[in-house]
């Protein structure tokens, strides 16, 4: 135990277009109490993303290929060098302890594999701590809680099988651990629900850290928050059900996770 130190760690944000919130991000990064490497990933290179890089010194790595959500996030995972890595969402703002934390809880086991914290949602600025969605998923995570769980395959999945409680920005991986290539492109939505599951199979701990040390922003140009108004991850929601549960079970179950999913609405 001990073996991760600063740098251990990256920052992969990923950018795509204009964000007008891409530099908060960038700012919440680089102004951790622990310091780590932060790089930008983009499939959308233009000269606001080269601006803000040049503004802070941050080099830029240009994924050639234009094929979706999970083919940027395997792009940035294979550019960062380092054996923990963090995929941050252009949108998103970091505690300025979330390394520091993270770091603390990684070297206090044995064979992490992922590590990552409560968050805070930002909704039109307002920073939102408690609401039902919040605390269901902060109830489903209550058992990673305990370490004797951090390793069970069984809890894990049993987790999973009721909803994506893991919210992805927050997460840290250990990258020499992880599946190649960890993120699936059959899907717009569920991507990391379906890395998680996959993860959950393996050998190793998800380390839960209940603190929030993230706000991860809902907004209405967010790709969650046009799904969600389309009803577009109705048939990826049953998807992933179905690999927990018989058939009939998973579609009770994505009929009551619709609802308690329809909090995610910005409307």
């Amino acid at each position: 135990m001990g073996q991760y130190d600063q740098n251990s760690h990256t920052f992969a944000v990923c950018a795509y277009m204009q964000s007008p919130y891409l530099e908060e991000c960038i700012r919440s990064v680089l102004n951790q109490t622990v310091q780590t490497q932060v790089i930008i990933t983009t499939s959308t290179p233009n000269s606001y993303i080269n601006s803000i890089a040049e503004k802070y010194g941050i080099p830029v790595f240009i994924n050639p290929l234009h094929k979706g959500i999970a083919e940027d996030w395997n792009f940035a995972f294979q550019s960062v060098k380092t054996p923990l890595l963090t995929l941050s969402h252009q949108d998103d703002v970091y505690e300025k302890e979330y390394i520091e934390k993270v770091l603390e809880a990684l070297n206090a086991e044995t064979n992490p594999l992922i590590a990552f914290s409560d968050y805070y949602e930002l909704r039109n600025e307002t920073v939102v701590t408690s609401g039902c969605l919040l605390m269901v998923k902060r109830l489903m995570l209550l058992p990673l809680k305990w370490k004797f769980f951090r390793k069970s395959r069984f809890v894990r999945r049993r987790i999973l099988s009721f909803g994506n409680a893991i919210c992805c920005p927050s997460v840290t991986f250990v990258k020499t651990k992880m599946p190649k290539p960890l993120f699936k492109n059959n899907m717009k939505s569920n991507i990391d629900w379906q890395a998680w599951e996959e993860i959950s199979c393996l050998k190793g701990g998800f380390i839960y850290i209940s603190r929030p040390l993230m706000k991860h922003r809902l907004h209405e140009a967010s790709t969650t928050s046009g799904l969600l108004a389309v009803d577009g991850r109705r048939n990826e929601d049953l998807y992933m059900f179905q690999k927990f549960w018989p058939s009939w079970i998973a579609r009770i179950i994505a009929r009551i996770y619709r609802v308690n999913e329809k909090s995610n609405s910005l409307k």
